[in-house]
């Protein structure tokens, strides 16, 4: 967050130095003129290249924390806590020192006259536009604690299932990379001890073994070359993601391939229509739900289809059509939304299209990681054993020569 230097005098008279944290120079201003300062000057102060080591090294605002402030925060509220009063108090509490100061810089904003939907724009590392709309509204209605009843109910029930997804997609990663780096380790440590021997053997080797030699010789010699090369591609992969039609290409392979990609379009749709739901619950004007939908979708293929939705909205039509053109949305759902827009009733029809995908993605989940589990320990009894194989193939050889 920017800090900006400034001087100036109180109404009072009193002379008034200091410095202010806002997201820009228009923003520190309007805090400044909130406490009733006049100022004569201010400008920006950089970060020293310490204040940027340390932010790198600083804790991250996780979801659980949003998720527990929430929380307390409405309990506070629904209990008639004023909003400074409730966050001079979670402030004390929060552990994280990273989000502690958030909530204390929000408390001071809110003390000189800004909104909190307001304030919690300067911080999107900690609220993303989701939370931001919701509290809005939740401002406009008079209904904060009721939103942020909803808001914590969202963020237990998104989290939970993005947790699933992600445990079903890192459990074979690891149990390959802990496969490839016993393969390694016998490769690189345990083969070579049996060159010694081999090299006793008047005889030509086996292909397989040679083969097994060679790997095992290329591993040991050439570590330099192999070892970045996955760092090289990982930082290289990263940086083309960053441009829309790289990841839209990528995403749009996510969602195509055999047994992945089932369940992330089912995670995805059950994503939008959970969001999509909450948000028009919440009162949030569709044009600007869509925006947010889009914004948290996690996936550009599904983003490009909310914002044709968008598009179409706003020049009279209906939201199915484009939903059912992108070719990311089941015929149900497509159907389903066209009858809650018919009916006015299409907050509960996504909210029930949400609680039928979020079942199929529990569901999904479980299957695949039955099914995964098996396919995993066949691979590496083949690899082990082929290595195995290879290796003790010479001296079956030597034995039958000897008999």
């Amino acid at each position: 967050m920017p800090k900006f230097i400034y001087k100036g005098s109180f109404s009072s008279g009193a002379t008034a130095n200091g410095f202010v944290m806002a997201s820009d120079l228009n923003v520190a201003k309007t805090l400044l003129r909130a406490q009733k300062i006049s100022f004569t000057n201010i400008i920006e102060k950089s970060d020293s290249l310490l204040d940027k080591i340390l932010s790198i090294f600083a804790p991250r605002i996780t979801p659980k924390d949003l998720v527990i402030f929430s929380r307390q925060l409405f309990v506070l509220v629904e209990a008639g806590v004023p909003l400074v009063q409730g966050l001079t108090v979670l402030g004390e509490q929060i552990e994280n020192p990273t989000f502690k100061r958030v909530v204390i810089n929000l408390r001071m904003d809110i003390e000189a006259g800004m909104g909190i939907a307001d304030s919690m724009k300067k911080y999107p590392k900690a609220f993303d536009n989701l939370y931001i709309s919701m509290i809005h509204a939740g401002e406009l209605g008079g209904i904060l604690d009721a939103i942020l009843n909803r808001i914590s109910g969202y963020l237990e029930a998104s989290e939970k299932l993005k947790g699933k997804v992600k445990s079903a997609m890192m459990y074979p990663v690891v149990v390959l990379t802990i496969a490839f780096g016993i393969t390694w380790f016998l490769l690189v440590y345990i083969i070579p001890k049996f060159r010694e021997i081999f090299s006793s053997f008047d005889k030509e080797l086996p292909v397989p073994t040679q083969i097994l030699l060679d790997l095992s010789d290329f591993l040991q010699i050439y570590w330099y070359i192999y070892v970045p090369i996955p760092i090289v591609l990982l930082i290289a992969f990263k940086f083309l993601l960053k441009k829309r039609w790289a990841a839209r290409i990528f995403d749009g392979f996510l969602l195509r391939l055999p047994i992945f990609g089932p369940l992330l379009r089912k995670n995805a749709v059950a994503r939008f229509a959970r969001t999509f739901s909450t948000l028009i619950k919440t009162g949030v004007p569709i044009l600007q739900a869509l925006d947010t939908v889009a914004q948290t979708a996690d996936n550009v293929v599904v983003e490009d289809a909310v914002l044709s939705a968008k598009a179409a909205i706003r020049e009279g039509e209906r939201i199915a059509k484009p939903l059912k053109t992108s070719g990311i949305f089941p015929n149900m759902v497509v159907s389903m939304v066209s009858i809650g827009e018919e009916t006015g009733n299409l907050d509960t029809m996504l909210s029930k299209i949400a609680d039928f995908y979020e079942s199929e993605v529990n569901s999904a989940v479980d299957g695949l990681t039955s099914l995964i589990e098996p396919l995993i320990i066949v691979f590496m009894g083949l690899v082990i054993g082929s290595i195995v194989i290879a290796m003790f193939m010479p001296m079956l050889s030597m034995s039958e020569a000897v008999g």
